[in-house]
């Protein structure tokens, strides 16, 4: 196949951002190039060695006059040893691939369940509990993509500040407005929270739907227990991971007017949270500090990575014609000039 357009006849394609540019098919053949111009040599060193010397006188004139014509003499082994290269580079088959990588992203559905009661004030993280819980919760929203995310938040009783969504702005500014006022009743009502993110979920058509449970305490308030709704949620297939924050005992919750350290008992109700979890084929995590919390939320980011489908379409375009047609070019030019005073016959 040779070129049919004008468009080899062109000097770019022997630049080197050109040759750079090219994916080689059968690049083995590149390395034979040089060792074109090796055998020329050799070859020129044997005919020198073997070529009869005639002794004879001539004038300084014509010497000098006929040495520049023997440098004309170097055009038809240019020609040639230019022609055997480009055939190479041909065979190696210089090639332009466009690659085009189309991806679908299935996105994830969380509910993100937060305790706001007063036990989330204690001040075992820094500053407390809560503001610990919203500045992870923050960041966890950082590193989601297309994940749609609601936020519910529960004490006595159980509200949902968001439904889900992809405006992780929003969900961001709701995060600092949560505090331990937002909801008179006071309590930790476990269950109904988990009812509440039920309800956030339980229409959606993703693959893969979690809560991510956050509380202190144990289940004080409510209507529902959280066992029962635990199963309830398993039956949408709904995986809960449920996280414990604080340390058992006593804790310090502020202090009072003589700058005196004010402290409360916690308690963990950790066998419950656990359970929550195993129901719904989740993970429970114990979370004593503000590292520990963050790791948490690392971990809960690296399970559940949205599913990427990939598909790749690679378009091949073949350009080793352009090297051949300029390989026969030149082999031509090199058997007119065998018919010229540029070739000495008797060599032949």
């Amino acid at each position: 196949m040779l070129a049919t357009s004008p468009d080899w006849f062109s000097y770019t394609w022997f630049m080197p951002y050109q040759l750079n540019s090219f994916y080689w098919e059968n690049s083995f053949y590149l390395y034979f190039t040089p060792v074109i111009p090796f055998l020329f040599l050799i070859r020129g060193l044997i005919q020198v060695r073997l070529r009869t010397r005639m002794d004879i006188a001539l004038p300084t004139w014509f010497v000098k006059q006929w040495g520049m014509v023997g440098l004309l003499r170097l055009i038809p082994h240019s020609l040639i040893l230019a022609s055997i290269t480009l055939i190479l580079v041909a065979l190696a088959r210089p090639q332009k691939i466009d690659e085009e990588i189309e991806q679908t992203v299935e996105g994830i559905d969380i509910a993100l369940l937060m305790d706001i009661s007063e036990s989330m004030l204690l001040e075992d993280f820094s500053p407390n509990r809560l503001e610990a819980a919203k500045k992870v919760a923050s960041d966890f929203l950082d590193g989601r993509g297309r994940d749609r995310i609601g936020l519910v938040v529960f004490s006595g009783k159980s509200y949902s500040l968001s439904p889900l969504t992809l405006d992780y702005t929003l969900l961001k500014n709701l995060l600092k407005t949560v505090n331990s006022e937002l909801i008179a009743e006071s309590g930790t009502a476990i269950g109904n929270a988990i009812l509440t993110g039920i309800n956030r979920l339980r229409e959606s058509d993703s693959k893969s739907k979690i809560m991510i449970l956050l509380s202190d305490g144990d289940n004080t308030a409510g209507s529902v227990d959280p066992i029962l709704a635990s199963q309830l949620a398993y039956s949408y297939n709904i995986k809960i991971y449920s996280i414990g924050i604080g340390k058992d005992g006593s804790v310090a919750v502020g202090k009072d007017s003589l700058n005196n350290t004010i402290c409360a008992e916690s308690i963990l109700d950790e066998t419950t949270l656990r359970k929550i979890a195993e129901l719904t084929e989740g993970r429970f995590f114990r979370a004593s500090n503000n590292t520990a919390l963050k790791d948490i939320f690392l971990l809960i980011d690296r399970y559940e990575k949205a599913p990427i489908k990939e598909s790749r379409f690679k378009d091949k375009k073949d350009f080793y014609y352009v090297y051949l047609t300029w390989a026969i070019v030149l082999f031509l030019c090199w058997l007119l000039t065998k018919n010229t005073f540029l070739s000495n016959s008797l060599e032949d």
